[in-house]
């Protein structure tokens, strides 16, 4: 095994650990260790709230998730020898839950997926689903099943949903800058349209005092991605990817963590993936003066892995840029693949899931999204793919009509949604 750089013990909270992550990005935090070229290493990953996610079935604690603390982050990590205009090569070389654990903490067997509140972070569709629901998942070996979505069974793409390298101190003013101009557009927007810093519950690795409260207020959120990469939730980033990243700081400050058991394309529900603490491997090396070299300066590009499920059926619904309430919109990607969902999501319902459930699956499982025409104006056509192979009966339509499935308990809903 890999030596063990960021050991995290599930009995205490992120804070308390042996070493002290981050949730913001910013420069000026601290690495916790230098990674060596062309060596490898394991890195433990909290769950992206440190523990706030019950398997229990109610959803209140989704509609109460605490927003200004994530993501519980592992690193940064300094790379020996990277320097500003160099790509950071890191290779998945394994990926899972925590190891031979049971217990109350995401990733000890099992994992959750949850619908945010409009009023807490919304969703990607937020307009038809503004209420907090809940699906946990049981893991048993690469599969997972869920009581509170009965009737279907996938193997997960396990996968990191964040990780990234440092923003130089012009990259993160350029950051703060652009999006705060964002939210001046819309200041009292619900949800908003995007997160300006935050000082409370930032975790800023070992600062303390005047530095801590110096970058406390100028840190970015680690909420989008951007030119670093970051929380993209590829959920292709399988064991076996290799990702090059920008390096904007000295010793490229590599982080890692939002762990998923699995995911669908887009993440659709916000906490769309199956969320769960767990390992991952990597190995680690440089290409000096990539970025120039290879014309690699504001994004991360990437080489997926070839370990995720293999299906072989699917059954995809199409979109197009019409709004449900019939306005044509000119080429909106967004909104197509929006009704390719939707569509999606009412199909399943003929078959007894209720509409959550459906989205809950849909955010979960490892669905294939596309924008199949975005030039024949004025409808960009987008699709969602099912791999029919997951569900316990046979979605195909047919003369004979759907066959009936048994919703169970169904989907926690917060109370109060409020």
């Amino acid at each position: 095994m890999p030596e063990v750089v960021f050991p995290l013990d599930s009995t205490k909270p992120f804070t308390d650990q042996k070493l002290t992550g981050h949730n913001r990005w910013h420069p000026d935090i601290a690495p916790v260790a230098t990674l060596k070229r062309g060596e490898s290493y394991r890195i433990d990953c909290r769950e992206w709230f440190d523990g706030d996610i019950k398997n229990d079935d109610s959803a209140d604690d989704i509609r109460d998730a605490p927003l200004n603390k994530v993501h519980a982050l592992s690193g940064p990590f300094a790379v020996d020898g990277a320097e500003p205009g160099d790509l950071l090569i890191v290779d998945i070389l394994d990926i899972g839950p925590i190891p031979q654990e049971e217990g109350p903490l995401a990733g000890q067997g099992w994992g959750y997926t949850g619908i945010f509140a409009q009023k807490n972070g919304g969703s990607f569709l937020v307009d038809q689903f503004p209420d907090a629901y809940k699906a946990v998942w049981d893991f048993r070996g690469g599969e997972c099943t869920s009581r509170h979505v009965p009737g279907v069974k996938f193997t997960g793409m396990t996968h990191p949903g964040l990780m990234g390298t440092a923003p130089s101190a012009a990259l993160l003013k350029k950051w703060n800058k652009r999006e705060g101009h964002l939210i001046a557009t819309g200041p009292d927007r619900v949800p908003p349209l995007a997160l300006p810093p935050e000082p409370d519950s930032a975790i800023l690795g070992s600062l303390t005092g005047a530095d801590f409260d110096r970058v406390a207020s100028e840190a970015a959120r680690t909420a989008p991605p951007r030119e670093n990469g970051g929380n993209q939730d590829i959920k292709n980033f399988t064991k076996g990817s290799r990702v090059f990243y920008p390096v904007f700081v000295s010793g490229g400050h590599l982080s890692v963590g939002d762990l998923h058991f699995s995911q669908g394309d887009g993440e659709i529900t916000f906490c769309g993936g199956i969320e769960m603490g767990g390992f991952i491997d990597i190995h680690v090396d440089v290409i000096k003066d990539g970025m120039d070299t290879y014309g690699v300066s504001e994004n991360a590009i990437f080489m997926p892995g070839r370990n995720g499920p293999v299906y072989s059926e699917w059954l995809a619904f199409s979109g197009t840029s019409v709004t449900l309430e019939g306005e044509q919109r000119y080429l909106d990607s967004h909104l197509a693949y929006q009704r390719a969902v939707l569509h999606a999501i009412d199909y399943l319902a003929k078959f007894g899931w209720s509409k959550e459930q459906a989205y809950l699956l849909l955010g979960a499982a490892p669905i294939e999204g596309r924008f199949s025409g975005v030039v024949d104006i004025p409808n960009s056509c987008a699709t969602v793919y099912l791999p029919t192979e997951i569900f316990d009966v046979d979605i195909r339509p047919s003369a004979n009509g759907p066959t009936r499935v048994d919703p169970g308990m169904g989907a926690p809903r917060a109370m109060n949604p409020g």
